[in-house]
């Protein structure tokens, strides 16, 4: 495994996560907790996950994974939805239930995806204040946000939180072979983080699943090449799901071969993806709402 520093955190997290959506998908919860526990014994310290990730079973099966000595083995992240103080606070204490743990080193905002999100967490009585008292009270160490939509609410939400005095500790977004060509958060959103030294956090490297027909493919590219691609920029931790122990083979594998992308086979890689790029069709969680969780479920928000 190769592991690397969460920005200015100074945590040392593996470069690859894993992600916290596909490990509650599993039909037999043991399944799910052997398959968490492989990853954490194979070197895979980065544990992602949300509070409304598959009813809130995910939390529950990681949770239960984490015992008998694992907690103490990776840097665990959740994420909630809740964008009021009071909707917050009882996310985050139901995600620590449920994780089965009295803290957890990163929690972040989950779904920034619209233009107002940045302003309702960051108004008077809003989520920002229940992180921070989350903070003071030990039940978390870090907070960030996560989005997959436009660029640009990215950019929005940084600003908003600097003319709060607020400094995030990772951001978390799109990083894959076709972002560079479409809303790209790769070309207007990772070069400030670098800048402010704030954690990168790659997802949606196989755009939820949507690649692997029309982009993983002979002529185009494959996965292992897909994932160095990620893990080529300037990024923190690539996280990517795992449902079988033959997708976690895959992402080690990728680890195991990695070397850095040089800038002529990058420009060679984006050549073959341009035209699959172009209308957005194979990141529909940029061009439509059916990633957007909270767009189908917006009670989650005062949950």
């Amino acid at each position: 495994m190769l592991y690397r520093t969460l920005g200015k955190t100074g945590e040392q997290v593996s470069a690859i996560g894993l992600g916290g959506f596909h490990v509650g998908k599993q039909p037999d919860e043991q399944d799910s907790i052997r398959l968490i526990r492989s990853a954490i014994d194979r070197g895979i310290t980065f544990l992602d996950n949300s509070w409304d990730y598959n009813s809130g079973n995910s939390e529950i099966r990681m949770g239960k994974a984490l015992q008998d000595g694992y907690r103490k083995k990776v840097f665990l992240m959740t994420k909630i939805d809740g964008r009021s103080k009071a909707a917050a606070a009882k996310q985050i204490d139901e995600s620590l239930q449920r994780l089965q743990t009295d803290h957890v080193d990163l929690m972040q905002f989950h779904e920034v995806v619209r233009q107002e999100d940045p302003d309702r967490i960051f108004a008077k009585g809003g989520a920002i204040e229940a992180l921070q008292a989350a903070i003071k009270a030990g039940k978390i160490r870090y907070i960030g946000f996560t989005g997959h939509k436009d660029p640009a609410i990215h950019l929005h939400m940084l600003e908003v939180a600097d003319k709060n005095g607020f400094h995030f500790d990772t951001v978390q977004m799109p990083v894959n072979v076709l972002d560079p060509h479409y809303h790209s958060f790769i070309r207007q959103v990772l070069p400030i983080l670098v800048r402010d030294r704030i954690g990168a956090l790659a997802m949606k490297t196989f755009g939820g699943g949507l690649m692997f027909r029309d982009v993983a493919r002979p002529g185009i590219t494959d996965p292992i090449e897909m994932l160095h691609f990620s893990m080529s920029q300037p990024v923190s931790v690539v996280i990517t799901g795992m449902e079988r122990s033959a997708q976690m083979d895959q992402a080690l594998e990728a680890v195991r071969t990695f070397q850095p992308m040089t800038p002529p086979q990058v420009a060679d890689l984006l050549s073959r993806t341009r035209t699959l790029a172009a209308d957005g069709q194979h990141e529909r969680f940029k061009s439509s709402h059916a990633f957007d969780s909270t767009f189908h479920f917006p009670q989650w928000f005062d949950s």
